[in-house]
């Protein structure tokens, strides 16, 4: 998906296939693992919100635990491709400070926000 343009990356492809979104001849696919003929044509239907599935599964809790960030710093402890950055922004955070053990796994996009901080190679602990 990725080599045909249809992602971004490997895990934005995951996500799209495990929230449904993508579909070949034969129908939707099921899962990331699903083997698909190379020459099959595939069919990204609707679009994911965030750069990875933890946005979605934020969204999920900000909304049932009715919270709001608007206007917060909020602090992404273990920030690793971004979704919970992500849905932190579009939700109004003022700014986000996203700290990760690793590096370089930080989506291109909100490491060129100027909302976001991005703070690699530090452990929480």
């Amino acid at each position: 998906m990725v080599e045909r343009g249809l992602a971004a990356s490997r895990e934005q492809a995951q996500t799209m296939i495990m929230e449904g979104l993508v579909f070949s001849p034969q129908g939707r696919v099921l899962k990331p693992s699903s083997i698909v003929p190379l020459a099959a044509a595939l069919e990204v239907r609707g679009a994911i919100p965030y750069v990875s599935r933890g946005g979605l599964k934020l969204a999920h809790a900000l909304g049932r635990f009715g919270l709001s960030v608007q206007g917060l710093n909020v602090l992404d402890v273990g920030a690793s491709t971004g979704g919970f950055t992500d849905c932190l922004l579009q939700r109004g955070a003022q700014r986000v400070y996203a700290l990760d053990v690793g590096h370089g796994q930080l989506s291109y996009r909100l490491r060129q926000d100027p909302r976001v901080a991005v703070i690699e190679r530090q452990n929480a602990r």
